[in-house]
């Protein structure tokens, strides 16, 4: 079916390739003239400008974004929406926060607008493995859309899990425990590194991916990284955060429902961005006060 696309970046641009593969025909635009001329090369047509991309869709009109979060999925919509005529639908694939989805399907179904939220799973791997989509919208919106959610997602890898947010409420939470199994798996091969026994850890991830309790694709994906580095020698000790956590941890706060280990994993990532904290240098400082612990002079 005839789709246009916005934002090529390293997911957008492999969606759109699946979804050519699939025999969709695709509009594409994107700030990045050179990610353009990329699709169009493999079978999409480029756009030079939102509005071109809307002229060249041919009513019932549908537009999947794929930009980041915050105010570029904001300006985009809202551009959108000014271009698009009743009946159309927009689709928001990224990582935005929930209630924004509410509030802007209830302001594009004022225009008569459908607003489709679709929670995406996958990462550069999408490509060749197909992306796990958490839909959230209207029902009839979302039928329409499905020969397009089935071309992007693995068999069994789409669902309509509910009314506008759903998508990426289930996406949120999806993320949330990533989080923590992470750290999970972080702190467990720390502890195996520190050991007397001199372990191989490449060996033992692979190991556990067969027939153990916890394996994974993440384990997997821990067992080439110390198979290409078993020291991890080239990578700093810096774990961002793109939001998601945070935004779990904030809705087990308002729901009253505990959630520690997603929120060690969160406050993991934001002490791997400090380097001889404020925090840690006054611990030192107390022991020294108290009991006359030595401390390190910096």
């Amino acid at each position: 079916m005839p789709l246009g696309f916005v934002g090529l970046g390293r997911m957008g641009s492999n969606m759109v390739t699946r979804l050519l593969q699939g025999g969709h025909s695709v509009v594409a635009w994107d700030v990045n003239a050179d990610a353009v001329r990329a699709v169009a090369g493999a079978g999409a047509r480029g756009a030079a400008s939102l509005a071109e991309l809307a002229g060249a869709l041919a009513p019932p009109r549908a537009v999947w974004v794929m930009v980041p979060a915050g105010e570029p999925t904001e300006r985009t919509v809202r551009e959108l929406a000014g271009l698009l005529a009743a009946g159309d639908t927009i689709v928001d694939g990224g990582n935005s926060y929930y209630k924004d989805d509410i509030r802007r399907a209830a302001e594009l179904a004022a225009r008569g607008l459908s607003y489709v939220d679709a929670g995406t799973s996958g990462g550069i791997w999408g490509l060749r493995l197909g992306y796990c989509l958490m839909v959230g919208g209207p029902a009839p919106a979302v039928a329409r859309l499905e020969p397009v959610f089935r071309t992007l997602a693995p068999a069994d890898g789409y669902l309509h899990v509910g009314q506008s947010g759903a998508g990426h409420y289930v996406k949120m939470i999806h993320n949330g425990i990533e989080y923590a199994m992470m750290q999970s798996y972080a702190e467990g091969f720390e502890l195996m590194r520190e050991s007397p026994y001199g372990l191989d850890l490449p060996r033992v991830a692979a190991l556990w991916n067969h027939g153990s309790v916890v394996r994974s694709w993440l384990l997997e994906l821990a067992a080439d990284a110390l198979a290409e580095d078993p020291h991890l020698e080239s990578v700093k000790a810096y774990v961002e955060d793109s939001g998601e956590g945070r935004w779990t941890v904030e809705d087990a706060v308002e729901k009253a429902v505990p959630a520690p280990a997603i929120t060690a994993a969160l406050y993991a990532r934001f002490r791997s961005r400090r380097d001889n904290s404020f925090a840690d240098r006054l611990l030192a400082a107390l022991r020294h006060k108290f009991g006359g612990h030595a401390v390190r002079r910096g």
